[in-house]
């Protein structure tokens, strides 16, 4: 695709939230103006229609006004840094948002506003949301459907209640297992042994196998799931997990 037509798409489209807010910004740019120049690029906005948009989103995201002239730099909350991101990612309604880690440099308190925050933005402007994360428990609080992937490659995909509680893929169910658990006291933490593949030398095989190179992976279906792997087998039932669901579920 041409880069006109791609630039089209991004921010109209598509958009996503960067893990590193402070490396994503201008920071010599004020924050107004860099939420204010998404208006004017992609709809032709006039400065002054620009700056009254521009202030509209970021009331919407829980920023005060008083910062729309501060430079990136000076503001020093992580929190309020990725909800500039979050007011230029959301800017132009697009339809789809990646969030890469929206909440990894944050406290649990404003991870917690964050990700509320982006669910009330997705639901009250209609757009899929696909979240890119290492944390099991927001997947858990937030997800509908996951995707596991390793080395580059999707290992298993089904709905969220499903892959916690009879997940059938090892390297899943290793990442459940290295969870902490609260009524294991004194339990040494588990770790998934081994070092991922090369992705300039993948193996033909499954990437998750020690003998990857000679036992070929495949892709086997379970009810509304899908898992790849040589080691996959039908779904088996897990132990109880303290994890909670908001549609009902293990807790």
């Amino acid at each position: 695709m041409p880069e006109e037509k791609r630039r089209r798409l991004r921010g109209a489209s598509i958009s996503m939230i960067f893990q590193d807010a402070l490396s994503s910004l201008n920071p010599v740019l004020p924050v107004g103006w860099q939420i204010a120049e998404t208006f004017r690029v992609h709809q032709g906005m006039k400065r002054r229609e620009a700056r009254e948009r521009a202030i509209e989103m970021m009331r919407r995201v829980g920023i005060p006004l008083r910062r729309s002239e501060s430079g990136i730099s000076l503001i020093s909350s992580p929190g309020m840094r990725q909800r500039i991101m979050i007011a230029m990612a959301i800017a132009l309604d697009p339809d789809v948002l990646i969030a890469d880690e929206p909440t990894t440099a944050l406290d649990v308190t404003v991870q917690a506003q964050v990700m509320a925050l982006l669910k009330e933005l997705q639901e009250e402007f209609s757009m899929g949301l696909i979240l890119i994360t290492h944390d099991l428990g927001v997947v858990a609080d937030f997800a509908d459907k996951i995707a596991v992937m390793y080395a580059g490659r999707v290992m298993e995909t089904a709905d969220v209640y499903e892959t916690y509680a009879r997940t059938a893929n090892p390297y899943t169910k290793g990442l459940l297992d290295s969870i902490p658990r609260i009524d294991h006291e004194g339990d040494r933490l588990k770790a998934i042994p081994g070092l991922p593949p090369t992705l300039t030398d993948m193996p033909p095989g499954c990437p998750f196998s020690p003998d990857a190179s000679s036992r070929p992976a495949a892709a086997a279906r379970t009810g509304r799931s899908c898992v790849r792997s040589f080691r996959a087998s039908l779904r088996v039932p897990l132990r109880r997990r303290h994890l909670r669901f908001e549609r009902g579920g293990p807790e």
